[in-house]
């Protein structure tokens, strides 16, 4: 049985759903072409962080201006960074990778000020980004912030990059709001063209044995995916922007059950990471089994047939079902 998996994310067309999405594997060129290769229909470069430039520029400039005061050729002592302060070396990247491949490739963004967030999406547009993801990272530590001031902090977000560029705005945000269903609308009101479900925030651990905070990072499992495909569900039909799945993704099993939900898009990360690029041909290859298998003859024929609006049994995604599920659990250490 022919299958045929073309879709469309964020007015693009892709050979099919399964996108890499940001991490290292999209630092450099190199990692860019072994992407594409290795089957991923779209890339999504590792994100652009105006913290990091910020911290960059301020280094650079401590270090030239140590004795300047003194000496007056003092500044021609200090050899240039390699790749240039500032964006530069990214908006380069960019510009190579729109050349060195044929799949689209997204930018990523995580900025800090207004400007930052404007310019930089900006510049990505002038580097010939075929659109640009917002990765909006933001942890309301202070008591004092209430939730709707850290809504608008990002819907503002989102409405000035809007203004600012004019090609597709995807913007990839985690779950924790109080009204999930209504940010996300608010999200699309301002501009963006898709949302991506969900950012997994730094979360870090503690290190018992030399007592430090240790920042490092796991990869996703399979178990994970159950909240983006809630979400997913959930917000199928309700919205005028395209849905991206991202956590957990392992194999096409795991893209078939968010397709199912609702989602345009697949990204991978964590697999990739353990397996490698080449292990996106295998999901594909996986996903297309499986449709077939099933009789779907495409994606846009199986996208969203799970979702709430067309489950057999939408109480499924409501409260109800969640008595249903403690009470059909068993437990071998439970009563009999």
């Amino acid at each position: 049985m022919s299958v045929d998996l073309t879709t469309r994310y964020l007015g693009l067309d892709l050979q099919h759903p399964l996108v890499a999405s940001s991490s290292p594997l999209s630092k450099n060129l190199d990692g860019i072409r072994r992407l594409e290769d290795g089957g991923a229909s779209a890339v999504v470069l590792f994100s652009l962080f105006e913290e990091r430039i910020r911290q960059e520029e301020a280094a650079q400039h401590r270090l030239t201006q140590v004795g300047s005061e003194s000496f007056g050729e003092a500044l021609s002592y200090f050899p240039a960074v390699e790749g240039g302060v500032g964006p530069h070396a990214y908006l380069e990247l960019l510009r190579k990778a729109r050349e060195a491949v044929d799949v689209p490739v997204i930018a990523s963004l995580n900025g800090v000020t207004p400007a930052g967030w404007t310019d930089y999406a900006r510049s990505m547009e002038e580097a010939g980004a075929d659109a640009v993801e917002l990765n909006v990272f933001y942890i309301p530590s202070e008591s004092g912030v209430s939730g709707r001031e850290v809504e608008a902090r990002y819907v503002e977000i989102v409405e000035r990059v809007r203004k600012a560029v004019s090609i597709p705005l995807a913007v990839k945000v985690g779950p924790y709001f109080s009204s999930m269903g209504e940010m996300a609308e608010r999200f699309v009101e301002a501009g963006a063209d898709g949302l991506v479900l969900f950012n997994r925030f730094y979360q870090p651990d503690l290190d018992l044995d030399a007592l430090e905070i240790r920042p490092d990072l796991e990869l996703s499992t399979a178990g994970e995916i159950r909240l983006p495909l809630l979400w997913i569900a959930l917000l199928r039909g309700r919205l005028s922007a395209g849905l991206a799945a991202t956590t957990g993704v392992e194999g096409g099993r795991e893209a078939a059950k968010y397709l199912l939900a609702g989602a345009d898009a697949v990204m991978a990360t964590s697999a990739l990471l353990r397996h490698g690029p080449e292990r996106m041909g295998d999901m594909v290859s996986e996903l297309e089994e499986w449709m077939a298998g099933k009789g779907y003859a495409s994606v846009e024929e199986m996208r969203g047939a799970m979702s709430r609006e067309k489950a057999p049994d939408p109480a499924a995604f409501e409260r109800a079902n969640y008595l249903k599920a403690l009470e059909e659990y068993r437990s071998p250490w439970g009563p009999a």
